[in-house]
């Protein structure tokens, strides 16, 4: 049967339909409309929102099967001829013009058009940082062979064209600025030769991995997580009925911490591969044993795959007023993620001034903020509620539920006599998970924050945003294949038994391309997080100390700049 054939749609006619409020998306050269399965996406309609008008081929390909894939295909429009340069999608800040009379055939498109987004005109987007206006566009002035030396026009949409030290923000831009270019010399060029070249890379090393069977699931494996599961679960139990409360507590809090990793490959499909059989694993493990929700969880982290370490927009490390890891968080930004905006209040000016201290003491009452996002997940009903997901929701509320009754009534209330045994029990079981969170924050938080614009390929944004943990192969289960971050984020849908099987492909890719690979021991990757806190600790300080003398001088300072 012969492939339906689909008319080619110039750059002009698509930034038309994305300003008449289309979500388009390029895959594999054709064109898609994403509009009529958004409310249904079980990965949220975050994740779509940001493939807006690019390229979004090896993110639809890292995270969905071959059978999701293929069901796309009906939702494709068109296709288009020769290389794709991206926009900024709108969720981002970018603007599109409307298609008016006249248009539609492909005009000469020159590399100013693909910056192209004049957010300033608009109060509900975000200004693009001062890292994008001085990376990614003295790239393309290079490209034209414009002195990318030469301080460019002052722009309406760059926020360092406010006036020098008029609340302290200068000084931290130019810190940011430093760091931009550090990256720029570190990691390789922008250009199109050389992302590209990359990218066809990175798909040859997807193919080898396919090829020696790395997406085959160890059952063998999983039995053995299983096993340890039950023993752990199964003392629980006994030493509660033993009333040896702090033994009990502790093999709780442990087998939590080992749950979390099963329910993190059942949402990636990492398990049998099969999204429904998947899912339901991941119910069970995550809110009928671990009281989270596992679509909260895919909402989430799907989007923190695509736009890994962007404080705009990635939840991971979107944590105020208890922490930041860049000083962007200073002038009160709008997380896209939580559709609010982010406030540098006195309280986030307090707790940042301290937060290499409080980092590890909030990490242990991390799940309780995990129970808190589960139940606004579910009680306001943010997942699909038609398609083929409608009832996942039901089934979660259910797993809750569930949750509530054995561990808050069966465990706390019915088999422990008293209240001070009980906050003990509840306080102990919720904090040895803190590990997890740990291990969560130390693959991203001291990585590059910086915004390199719209034309870095994904293999290299992840490479350049992402860290693995080293350790001996006998301590795997600890860490749960999460200290292999740099591998999962290239290619989430391998099961974590195998991970280590390909650090050395992925090793050599690196080392091909010339991406730096980032790789610590568990200790040295702690202190490089601690040392992120305390280094933006100390840009709120200066920040602080420079609005404090402009008040002294009785100049009114701007405060959050609130875009």
């Amino acid at each position: 049967m012969a492939e339906k054939s689909y008319p080619v749609l110039s750059r002009r006619q698509i930034e038309g339909l994305i300003a008449d409020g289309r979500r388009i998306f390029i895959a594999n050269q054709y064109v898609f409309k994403a509009d009529p399965w958004l409310p249904y996406h079980p990965g949220g309609d975050k994740a779509i929102l940001h493939m807006v008008g690019r390229d979004a081929t090896d993110e639809v390909t890292a995270l969905h099967s071959s059978e999701t894939r293929e069901q796309m295909n009906r939702y494709r429009i068109g296709r288009i001829e020769g290389r794709w340069t991206n926009f900024i999608p709108p969720v981002q800040g970018g603007k599109f013009r409307p298609l008016l009379d006249g248009d539609g055939v492909e005009d000469e498109v020159e590399e100013g058009d693909v910056i192209s987004t004049d957010v300033s005109s608009s109060p509900s987007s975000r200004e693009p940082s001062p890292v994008f206006d001085d990376s990614a566009e003295a790239v393309i002035r290079k490209r034209r062979g414009v002195d990318a030396s030469v301080p460019k026009s002052s722009s309406t949409s760059s926020v360092s064209s406010v006036e020098p030290d008029d609340d302290g923000m200068s000084y931290l831009d130019t810190v940011t600025r430093e760091k931009t270019t550090l990256d720029l010399e570190k990691y390789p060029s922008l250009d199109f030769d050389t992302q590209d070249a990359i990218v066809a890379k990175y798909r040859e090393l997807g193919e080898r991995i396919k090829a020696q069977d790395l997406y085959k699931c160890n059952y063998w494996a999983y039995a053995i997580e299983v096993t340890r599961y039950s023993i752990l679960f199964s003392l629980t139990f006994l030493f509660l009925h033993w009333g040896w409360y702090v033994a009990s507590s502790v093999c709780l809090g442990a087998f939590w911490h080992q749950l979390v990793f099963t329910a993190h490959d059942a949402g990636h499909m990492g398990i049998t591969h099969d999204f429904h059989t998947d899912t339901v694993i991941g119910i069970i493990v995550a809110d009928f044993f671990g009281g989270l929700s596992i679509g909260w969880w895919k909402r989430n982290h799907n989007v923190h795959h695509i736009v890994t370490n962007a404080p705009e927009h990635d939840p991971d490390i979107e944590h105020m007023p208890f922490m930041a890891v860049s000083h962007r968080f200073f002038t009160s930004m709008r997380s896209t993620f939580y559709d609010r905006v982010m406030e540098y209040d006195a309280v986030a000016k307090f707790m940042l001034r301290i937060q290499p201290y409080t980092y590890y003491i909030l990490l242990l009452f991390g799940r309780l903020n995990l129970y808190r996002l589960s139940w606004d997940f579910l009680l306001a009903r943010r997942g699909p509620k038609k398609g083929p997901a409608w009832w996942h929701g039901w089934l979660e509320i259910t797993g809750q539920l569930c949750f509530l009754t054995w561990y808050f009534y069966g465990v706390l209330y019915k088999s422990i006599p008293n209240n001070s045994d009980r906050i003990i029990f509840f306080l102990i079981s919720h904090m040895v998970p803190m590990p997890v969170h740990a291990q969560i924050c130390l693959s991203h938080f001291a990585m590059s924050t910086s915004d390199m614009g719209p034309h870095e390929s994904f293999p290299q944004k992840m490479l350049r945003t992402t860290m693995d943990i080293e350790c001996p192969q006998w301590l795997d289960f600890f860490h749960g294949g999460l200290q292999f971050q740099v591998i999962h984020h290239l290619f989430p849908r391998i099961p974590r038994h195998n991970l280590r099987r390909t650090q050395k492909l992925v090793q050599d890719f690196c080392n091909d391309v010339g991406i730096p690979y980032a790789l610590y021991g568990f200790v040295d990757g702690n202190k490089q997080v601690v040392g992120t806190l305390a280094e933006v600790s100390r840009q709120a300080a200066i920040l602080a100390k420079c609005q404090k003398v402009i008040i002294s001088e009785g100049d009114d300072p701007i405060h959050g700049h609130h875009h």
